[in-house]
């Protein structure tokens, strides 16, 4: 987002212009939901503060005002649509050592070497 918006501050702003959303237009135009959707298919972890501070935006009120019913509301379709998302793909991390084995350092019984190959 260019402009300020209510709610939004720069991290949110960035979020939202890396995912494709520029405006208040567009935001209001894809709705609270929809677009914290898209910024978590983008791979972002947005918390349900700014699932809130989207509808607050878009109803020009602090997120804090959101009534708890509506809240509910957000958390339900947010829920169902985040449920038809893929699951994520997070690094693995790994604790043993990691070495290199070549094909063709190959012993007689056909099992390889865990040594680099020597040039």
């Amino acid at each position: 987002m260019k402009e300020k918006v209510r709610n939004i501050g720069p991290k949110s702003a960035a979020w939202l212009r890396q995912v494709g959303i520029h405006s208040i237009e567009e935001l209001t135009e894809l709705g609270a939901v929809a677009s914290f959707i898209r910024i978590k298919r983008a791979g972002f972890r947005p918390s349900l503060n700014l699932l809130y501070a989207l509808e607050g935006a878009l109803l020009d009120c602090h997120w804090q005002e959101i009534p708890d019913d509506r809240r509910g509301e957000l958390i339900l379709q947010a829920d169902a649509a985040s449920a038809l998302l893929p699951p994520a793909r997070g690094k693995q991390v790994h604790n043993a050592p990691v070495s290199t084995t070549y094909p063709d350092a190959v012993d007689s019984d056909d099992t390889l070497h865990d040594e680099p190959k020597p040039e």
